[in-house]
């Protein structure tokens, strides 16, 4: 089983207040690849620029991720972002964005990123994500996008993810995009949709994250439990790593299966535990070494948080 994913492949500089790191290894395929590995073969795609170099690449091919794909544009500079946290962790301030090669990304997939059983669509032009979509014999398809989009591009992007299985956006993000007061009620907003996903993840950022599917299923799992994060920086595409590569590894042990609500309900529980390592380190510093069994020993204290008790209890009418 093959993951394809297309995206931004970067340099992150970053304060925080665990501190500084001035030039390091980011974008949303790149921290997807570092947790989706953990599962499947996944084959990224994306430009960089003559500044990044075999060691950089040495690292986006952690753990066997085919690096085939990815364009170095000649004389071109990697798509750089620069941004300072505030004290809480939860906010943080733009200082620099540097698109360089990003601006004129232009996917370019090989016959075996177009043949990959699963693809996953980060963060780019909707446009582009419904070329690449239409390129893919993909059996299951999952997208995320920003606020951005919703803003300049939201018939684009409505478009995009009505040839999905699976959106992902944060709380915000879908109700930016529906104009609905609640993610629940955002949530069956797109599934009224003439072209819609089967299930709808939102992220939830500190509170954890939501799974909601056509037939009314949903699933919510926690954060898990830290004494300290240190930098959230890719976060949400760690977190989007595990959940599409958990897909896949079921995929590939059973290529008929229904990617239902029970499915996607575990899949969040691992997606939350690989970026529960992923925070505990500025970028991606913690996953390029990190033992699976360390990723499956937080899947299990989330098993046991999310075990809700009996409740039953004799009411007064």
């Amino acid at each position: 089983m093959t993951i394809t994913v297309v995206g931004s492949i970067a340099f992150d500089g970053l304060e925080a207040p665990a501190g500084v790191r001035e030039r390091i290894p980011g974008g949303a395929a790149f921290h997807f690849a570092q947790a989706a590995s953990f599962y499947s073969d996944v084959r990224a795609v994306g430009p960089v620029g003559d500044d990044y170099t075999d060691e950089h690449m040495a690292l986006l091919a952690t753990r066997g991720t085919n690096t085939d794909d990815v364009e170095r544009v000649a004389g071109g500079k990697t798509f750089f972002w620069k941004g300072k946290y505030h004290d809480d962790l939860n906010s943080r301030d733009t200082i620099t964005t540097e698109l360089n090669v990003f601006e004129t990304f232009d996917p370019k997939l090989s016959q075996a990123s177009k043949d990959a059983d699963v693809l996953f669509l980060a963060n780019i032009v909707p446009g582009l994500q419904r070329a690449v979509r239409a390129q893919s014999s993909a059996k299951w398809v999952a997208l995320d996008s920003m606020d951005l989009w919703i803003d300049i591009m939201r018939d684009d992007l409505v478009a995009a993810i009505g040839e999905v299985d699976c959106l992902i956006l944060n709380d915000g993000e879908l109700q930016q995009l529906t104009g609905a007061p609640t993610t629940y009620a955002a949530a069956q907003a797109i599934f009224g949709w003439e072209a819609h996903p089967s299930a709808i993840i939102a992220k939830l950022g500190s509170y954890g994250a939501t799974v909601f599917t056509q037939d009314g299923g949903g699933f919510t799992v926690p954060v898990f439990p830290l004494d300290t994060v240190v930098d959230p920086t890719g976060a949400g595409d760690t977190f989007a790593g595990g959940v599409v590569g958990y897909v896949a590894a079921r995929l590939e042990a059973d290529p008929d299966l229904q990617v239902d609500r029970d499915v996607l309900a575990a899949a969040l529980i691992h997606g939350t535990a690989t970026a529960s390592h992923n925070v505990e380190a500025f970028g991606a510093e913690k996953l390029y070494e990190l033992p699976g069994s360390e990723v499956q020993a937080r899947v299990d204290r989330l098993v046991e948080l999310t075990r809700a008790p009996d409740a039953t209890i004799a009411l007064r009418a």
